[in-house]
């Protein structure tokens, strides 16, 4: 066969069909076994994705706060008792304050309780070594110890302060994170999965969120697992996060046990309320910025108008009289 011959046979059509054919076949057998040669990449990358933020969380948790319990430090406890201090500064009210601010055990209340009283002597000690050593500002001896009798009070009312504004956080970032917290729970519960386990799952799942929300689920699966009543648990979770939308979930799973009501059913329309609460409350931030605005506004906005409407009027009845 010479080359004229075998150039015609490839240019035949059954030939160049026979080829395309070949490929064809052997593109599909390539793609359908890729998958199997090459391994489940997307499942071992989302595992990857998921130890990475395991591990993050964990180091979230041991930063912020090392562990759910701590032992009182001598020199603290030392000083509490001695004084007597839980007895003269109010401390009856202090604990669940210091529960709502995720300080639990004796420690918490001990350094309240110290720092209670040190931060006004702190105070009282700089501000008179500044006026009396430093820099008295021209002012007379009765004013001055007015301003050391305003520093003990802002000393006293710096840790109350410190406090509240702890709880404010700690309370905002659950309850962003509670109506997700909802779901997930309904999504667990109606799997089979029993009241116990769902928390923990939650636990575990929104802790990205919100790793306040996180260790109360926590605490709570724990308090479910011991306590001879989960009555107790619900309630403790309640008081623990000063929440009124906690507290309508505790009261509607102690009602949905006592009665045998459905809990998915529960808690699928305590969700609803609690994304609709949501959705309310972002309504009312927004209707809320134009009367935020108006005085902004009109101290920095309306002057700088009316500079740049009136200048060119003043400016040519300027030149009018030159």
């Amino acid at each position: 066969m010479n080359a004229a011959e075998i150039v015609e046979v490839a240019s035949s059509p059954q030939t160049v069909t026979s080829a395309l054919t070949g490929i064809a076949v052997v593109a599909t057998i390539i793609s359908v076994s890729m998958p199997f040669i090459s391994g489940d990449n997307l499942a071992k990358r989302m595992k990857a994705v998921a130890n990475e933020r395991e591990r993050l969380r964990l180091r979230e948790r041991a930063a912020g706060k090392g562990g759910l319990r701590y032992q009182p430090k001598e020199y603290m406890k030392n000083v509490v008792d001695r004084f007597s201090l839980s007895k003269w500064l109010n401390a009856e009210g202090v604990k669940l304050k210091l529960a709502n601010a995720g300080y639990r055990g004796p420690q918490a209340e001990v350094a309240f309780l110290f720092f209670r009283l040190v931060t006004p002597i702190a105070f009282v000690v700089a501000a008179a070594l500044y006026l009396f050593a430093v820099d008295d500002f021209g002012l007379n001896v009765a004013f001055k110890f007015g301003v050391l009798l305003l520093m003990i009070y802002v000393g006293v009312k710096t840790p109350e302060i410190f406090l509240t504004n702890t709880i404010t956080k700690r309370q905002l970032s659950m309850k962003r994170a509670f109506p997700d917290s909802l779901d997930l729970l309904l999504i667990c519960v109606e799997s089979g999965m029993s009241i116990e386990h769902s928390f923990r799952k939650a636990s575990q799942e929104i802790g990205a969120q919100s790793v306040e929300l996180a260790e109360e689920f926590a605490l709570t699966t724990a308090e479910l697992s011991y306590l001879p009543d989960r009555r107790t648990a619900y309630q403790n979770l309640g008081l623990r996060t000063g929440l009124e939308n906690i507290k309508q979930i505790g009261t509607v799973l102690i009602q949905a046990e006592k009665y045998g009501t459905p809990l998915a059913k529960a808690l699928r329309s305590s969700a609803q309320e609690s994304r609709d609460n949501r959705m309310i409350e972002a309504e009312k931030m927004a209707a809320a910025l134009p009367p935020k605005l108006t005085v902004p506004m009109i101290v920095f906005f309306l002057p700088v108008l009316l500079v740049v409407v009136i200048a060119p009027a003043i400016i040519q009845l300027f030149d009018l009289k030159t």
